[in-house]
């Protein structure tokens, strides 16, 4: 069974949907945009999820679980949805073209849950996807449709309830949630004749909204249902805490909420309402700091947090050896309105912005150390409820200097997750709030320009530096090291051999600081432009030196990458075997940390070694393994190490010939991440598919009308598709056979025939 990616396994049974989930199954058959409409806790998000687990094997991709609730800015959807598929944004590809690109080819099932919020974001997002990926099938979760051309609209009803005069009232669906729920709160509570009767009621009084039977079910461990049934009986007239021209069933689930917040202890309801600041998920330690208050015991929020399990408000998760919760969205909008009532909104969003101030101060503190790996899956864990932080204090100028001092830390982070275009937005959007004279501006400057160096943005980036270097204070030391390390790395950039001299007079400084996680990177510019100058000896002495740096403070990060440099000087210019170790523990390194940009570089570094000691057959795979990491990262070799991809790329080719070389490749492009990993470190080998196989029947089409000598303007006419379709088509090709030109696919054509 194909697997969903991004769906987390439910921890409860799915009752009485079975009707729902076929009618959905034969729409996904007949609609490429399904949406399933309804209102909050009716069990949109849990009937998507069963259904893309049930068809994903439909399709050759297979599905992708996307969970937008905890997003507040629509232009950030197409990130999520990058993130699920494990797209990064490139140097000239945004990350929703990366998306669009990625998805064109592929045949799978992506879902979107919780729409509601961004509906005209996703609708237009939805959209394109429509347009420009015909093999794409689109799955939504909102309260209200998308208004996408073509879409099928599948309102989602509430679980069937018992009439009053019903004989077997445990038959239903909603009675047998009900009982799920109850015996899966350990109360020992079971369904019998005797109190059937009883559960139908409260079913029938909560109209059959799923989320509202879960909450009242968690209440068996103090009532028994003939007392639940006459508490909702007595509650529910006067607890319609809704609008009233809210639709019935909305109001009743709103009712049900409010009774089970009335059933809470004042402290459980004031953690409840702090709790609704959070986006997404939020760990013990984050409730203590964000949850207790202004005058409350934080050694008090244990207990509170244990209640509101008991009570099913929170959701536990489970991160490894970290438990985190979350609450549903009903119960968070809840929580949100009480604390706007309380008159604690403010306050609470401060002390969770205060709390994320703290966390990144500390991350970036302990970076280049022991705890680095852990600071990475934390910080990924936290990247909800960083955008939250920033997004507050961004939009106010007197706090605007502390979204400039959080977007300034831990640069790291957002260029693992392939995020440096949103972390520059944050800058932008946080400079242009604060007032000119605050402190954090000159970092920010140069922090922004170093993101726009990643993406080859060297005009706006000397732009941001000159501006850094205006507004800076002349005494600032660490400052003025930091932008000569951000102009060495322009320079690089530039091909300028300048760029030795800015990195070495910044690696000084930063080694003066004592700042071994600001000196590495300056050092691996200097020690590769220092070997492409010719001065090899003190190229390996500068490399080895931060490699030694690296690994004495327990760094990983930096290591892959200095690593990386020193593979450069060797594989050019020095030693294929010191070439090879080099490029080995550079990988290990990488696979540690989980970066797939820097996987790409170091699958491209290992076939350089293979293809410089003759190993050719292997450099062709390595060649084609990184090429899919490149694809997926939205950048190219050819950009990122031309000189030395290009060298020993046509040395392989020349080595096995054009078939020899495109089937090799092949077997490297059919490869996943891991399974190439392993390869490149000795550990697996390869399949060996035909070279052909790895393109698409579509693309097999057009490498034959390329062949018959048809420009890209005279395939999109024979088959009918847009030229820009048909460009794709083309550079799909190439990539997937590791070819530079149209002719290597005729000749390639001409050979398998």
């Amino acid at each position: 069974m194909r697997t969903v990616a991004g769906l987390v396994p439910p921890v409860t049974s799915c009752v009485g949907r079975r009707a729902e989930i076929a009618e959905i199954r034969a729409r996904l058959d007949q609609s490429r945009v399904v949406t399933l409409t309804g209102p909050g806790g009716i069990g949109k998000t849990r009937l998507a999820g069963e259904v893309a687990q049930a068809v994903a094997g439909r399709f050759a991709d297979g599905g992708v679980f996307v969970e937008l609730a905890d997003l507040r800015d629509g232009a950030l959807a197409p990130n999520r949805v990058a993130d699920r598929l494990g797209l990064h944004e490139g140097p000239n590809r945004s990350v929703r073209r990366g998306v669009l690109d990625h998805l064109r080819d592929r045949n799978l099932l992506l879902v979107l849950d919780n729409c509601e919020h961004l509906v005209e974001s996703c609708a237009g997002f939805a959209a394109e996807i429509v347009r420009e990926c015909p093999e794409v099938t689109l799955l939504a979760t909102s309260r209200q449709s998308l208004g996408v051309p073509g879409e099928c609209v599948v309102g989602v009803p509430p679980l069937v309830v018992p009439d009053e005069d019903a004989e077997a009232p445990e038959e239903s669906a909603a009675v047998r949630l009900f009982a799920d729920r109850a015996a899966a709160a350990g109360t020992g509570f079971r369904l019998s004749a005797a109190n059937s009767g009883e559960v139908a009621e409260v079913c029938r009084r909560l109209d059959g909204v799923p989320l509202a039977i879960e909450l009242a079910a968690a209440r068996v461990r103090t009532l028994s249902p003939r007392q639940l049934a006459e508490r909702l009986r007595q509650r529910l007239g006067t607890l319609g805490t809704g609008p009233r021209t809210a639709p019935e069933r909305q109001r009743t689930l709103r009712a049900a909420v409010a009774w089970s917040h009335e059933l809470c202890s004042t402290a459980e309801q004031e953690l409840w309402a702090r709790a609704s600041v959070f986006a997404g998920s939020f760990d013990l330690e984050a409730a203590e700091a964000v949850c207790a208050g202004p005058d409350g015991d934080p050694h008090r929020v244990l207990d509170l947090v244990d209640g509101l399990l008991d009570k099913s408000v929170l959701l536990r998760e489970d991160h490894g050896d970290t438990v985190r919760f979350r609450l549903l969205e009903t119960l968070r909008e809840f929580g949100a309105e009480r604390l706007a009532e309380a008159g604690e909104t403010e306050w609470t969003a401060r002390a969770h912005r205060d709390w994320i101030d703290r966390l990144t101060s500390r991350a970036d503190a302990e970076w280049a150390g022991p705890a680095q790996l852990s600071w990475i899956g934390r910080l990924r864990l936290e990247q909800a409820n960083i955008r939250t932080a920033l997004d507050w204090s961004a939009a106010c100028p007197a706090e605007a200097g502390v979204a400039l001092r959080i977007a300034c830390r831990v640069a790291e982070h957002w260029t693992l997750l392939g995020l440096n275009s949103e972390a520059r937005g944050w800058l932008d959007r946080a400079l242009a709030a604060a007032p000119p004279e605050r402190p954090e501006r000159p970092l920010a400057l140069a922090t922004a320009g170093l993101y726009s160096l990643w993406h080859s943005d060297v005009q706006l980036a000397s732009a941001r530096l000159a501006e850094a270097e205006q507004a800076a204070d002349p005494g600032d030391v660490p400052l003025a090291a930091f932008i000569a390390y951000v102009r060495a790395l322009e320079a690089m950039i530039r091909l300028d051999p300048r760029c030795a001299e800015l990195a070495a007079a910044a690696g000084d400084a930063f080694q003066k600081l004592g700042d071994v996680r600001r000196e590495l990177h300056p050092r691996y510019i200097q020690g590769v432009a220092l070997a492409y100058l010719g001065d090899l000896e003190t190229s390996r002495r500068v490399l080895h030196r931060a490699v030694e740096l690296s690994r004495a403070c327990g760094d990983h990060y930096y290591r892959g990458i200095v690593l990386a440099g020193l593979v450069q000087a060797e594989v050019q210019f020095g030693d294929a075997d010191a070439a090879e170790r080099a490029a080995v523990e550079a990988l290990q390194a990488t696979r540690r940390i989980g970066s797939r940009f820097q996987l790409a570089y170091r699958l491209d570094g290992l076939a350089w070694t293979a293809a410089r000691r003759g190993e050719h057959e292997r450099a062709a795979t390595l060649f084609g393994a990184a090429a899919t990491v490149w694809e997926a990262v939205g950048s190219s070799a050819e950009v990122a190490v031309v000189l030395p991809h290009r060298r020993f790329k046509d040395a392989a080719r020349d080595a096995l010939g054009e078939e020899r070389f495109a089937a090799a490749f092949a077997a490297g492009r059919a490869m996943g991440e891991k399974r190439a990993t392993r390869f490149a470190l000795g550990e697996e080998e390869p399949a060996r598919p035909a070279a052909g196989d790895v393109l698409t029947k579509r693309e097999r089409e057009v490498a034959d009308l390329v062949a018959s000598g048809l420009s890209n303007k005279d395939i999109a006419a024979k088959l009918v598709i847009s030229r820009r379709t048909a460009d794709t088509h083309v550079q799909h090709i190439l990539a997937k056979l590791g070819f530079r030109s149209r002719a290597q696919i005729a000749s390639w054509v001409t050979a398998r025939r």
